[in-house]
């Protein structure tokens, strides 16, 4: 009897729901606190089963942690076989500056072979590839479509795809998921920080995003990878999750991942996004604004956050952002535009405030040209339509979890 007990109880605990193109694998119901968020990598029972007798390699960083150890250290105690690391920007272990270009390595705890993915390539070779069965994505999302790892899932999936390999993610939150905005990427734009028609907040978790790359057709020459998703419990959209470990070094705080996505667009600018302080995309400012704003800080190397910063040394002026309510954020369902807006309106030099970047991170090239012949906010926002609306509609197709109620404040 006490035989049959353990083996319902195995079966209990093992069983998923498998949901292909790829498809989603739910996990088994542990026993928590219904209103506590269950990540992917925590679900053993609903994914071991599926690397025994496999060769596993693992696409992690810094974020991918289970009960304060490594994914990679965990999966190895419980005797997964590890052949390969692929590190994306920041490195395997997320300790790189932002930027830095990362080399193939070997792990120094595990003596695993790392290879890069933010060097000399962003996608995996074929040579790469061999002697791997399943390869694992365990990362942090912030939910923007200039945050590079989304770039480096695409471009693991066209590798899978290509080798017949089979992709495993854990999900994880959006912490930004709770509104969809911002301008459709353009044909003719896509780069590393930004491949696919999507707007800047994509509301989708990885495991979800990935779907969006399966169905809507977005490998190359009609790939499709083979997906399997472990998917979150007790997850809605919208539903406030603090990151328990900064998803990079210039993304360190719960504040500066909710100001993300309307201040990385400075990234773009001649302002400072806040890099080489304390503060990243939280303060704003350049050492041309002077005389226009009472509020300063002067950027310096940090190790492990920016080796480079804009303005090094310099005092810049600007905005501080700090105190700023991000629950407007989710209130109004948009990113903030009229920084943009303000801060290239006091700024002397206009004709150089735009950099070539800009474009790249705002997915067009119309969205420079408005605020040079001041366009207002409400003009800029309806040039987003219908486009953005029918995103939204093609997002409904691959959501694997509802959305939060919302509250009124």
């Amino acid at each position: 009897m006490r035989k049959h007990r353990l083996l319902y109880l195995f079966l209990v605990l093992t069983s998923v729901a498998v949901l292909s193109t790829s498809n989603a694998v739910s996990s088994a119901n542990l026993p928590r606190d219904s209103s506590q968020v269950i990540l992917g990598v925590e679900q053993t029972a609903a994914y071991l089963p599926l690397l025994q007798g496999k060769r596993v390699a693992l696409a992690i960083n810094n974020t991918s942690q289970l009960n304060g150890k490594s994914t990679l250290d965990t999966l190895l105690a419980l005797g997964v076989k590890i052949v390969k690391g692929f590190g994306p920007e920041h490195g395997f272990r997320g300790s790189a500056s932002a930027g830095a270009t990362v080399k193939d390595d070997i792990d120094e705890k595990t003596g695993i072979p790392l290879v890069s993915l933010y060097g000399k390539k962003y996608k995996p070779t074929k040579k790469d590839m061999q002697g791997i069965d399943v390869l694992i994505f365990d990362m942090q999302d912030v939910g923007t479509r200039f945050y590079t790892y989304l770039s480096t899932l695409h471009y693991l999936m066209e590798a899978c795809a290509e080798n017949q390999i089979e992709l495993l993610i854990l999900d994880r939150p959006n912490p930004n998921d709770a509104y969809v905005d911002g301008p459709i990427l353009k044909k003719g734009f896509e780069s590393f920080v930004g491949l696919h028609p999507i707007p800047i907040t994509h509301g989708l978790t990885f495991g979800e995003y990935a779907g969006m790359i399966n169905g809507e057709g977005w490998l190359p020459k009609g790939l499709t990878c083979k997906l399997t998703v472990i998917k979150l419990q007790h997850y809605h959209h919208g539903k406030p999750y603090v990151l328990p470990i900064p998803p990079s070094p210039n993304l360190n705080t719960q504040h500066a991942i909710y100001l993300y996505p309307s201040t990385c667009l400075f990234e773009g600018t001649a302002i400072s996004e806040g890099r080489g302080t304390m503060n990243p995309f939280a303060v704003i400012g350049s050492p041309a604004l002077k005389n226009k704003y009472t509020f300063s800080f002067t950027p310096q190397v940090i190790p492990g956050m920016v080796d480079k910063p804009k303005y090094l040394g310099q005092i810049c002026y600007g905005l501080d952002l700090r105190k700023y309510d991000t629950q407007l954020f989710i209130d109004s369902g948009r990113i903030n535009l009229s920084w943009l807006k303000e801060l290239y309106a006091a700024y002397p030099d206009k004709a150089h405030f735009f950099r070539q970047s800009f474009s790249l991170l705002a997915g067009t090239d119309q969205l420079e040209k408005q605020i040079r012949e001041g366009k207002s906010v409400a003009e800029i926002r309806s040039s987003w339509e219908p486009a953005l609306s029918n995103y939204k509609k093609t997002r409904a197709k691959y959501l694997l979890y509802p959305d939060y109620p919302k509250v009124s404040h």
